[in-house]
């Protein structure tokens, strides 16, 4: 089910890729979530190991910016994990303002255990979508992701 809003061809033609987009997006991540559930590991906690796990120790600005939460998000997060023996925070000594966060030995057997199956949880989502298709919707989605108006904000132009 599309848009009941009533406007240009165009403009109906965005919002119903905009709700399909969403609603698909939702709709995986709300099974994938329950992939983790027992792990006890939240979906901000598995991306953030994730990403650690594959990327190696980074700051947590960094961090935010590849799962895309904001820094106090990440900070509660981060805490959360440390508080669980998954993650460490290393200060730099030359730049006490400089954070390093990376897996513990814990945290690396945790996500090189959960890894597996959660991809072949995403794998088993994806399915539906042949190998063309899934580049067709990565370029658009890094297309849509890479996106940017002036100063990161949304300028809205309405002629009234």
């Amino acid at each position: 089910m599309g848009t009941h809003y009533r406007g240009s061809r165009h403009e109906i033609n965005v919002l119903n890729a905009y709700i399909k987009l969403m609603r698909a997006a939702n709709s995986i991540t709300g099974r994938l979530a329950k992939g983790l559930k027992p792990t006890s590991l939240t979906m901000t906690q598995f991306s953030i190991l994730e990403t650690l796990y594959h990327l190696g120790p980074m700051n947590q600005r960094t961090l935010g910016a590849k799962v895309l939460k904001s820094s106090g998000n990440i900070t509660l997060v981060v805490d959360n994990l440390e508080k669980s023996g998954l993650v460490k925070r290393v200060r730099s000594r030359s730049d006490r303002r400089f954070i390093t966060v990376s897996l513990t030995k814990k945290g690396k057997e945790t996500i090189s255990e959960i890894f597996p199956d959660y991809l072949f949880l995403i794998v088993n989502e994806m399915e539906v979508i042949d190998d063309n298709e899934l580049k067709t919707l990565e370029n658009l989605c890094k297309i849509l992701g890479l996106h940017k108006r002036e100063n990161d904000k949304l300028i809205l132009e309405k002629s009234y």
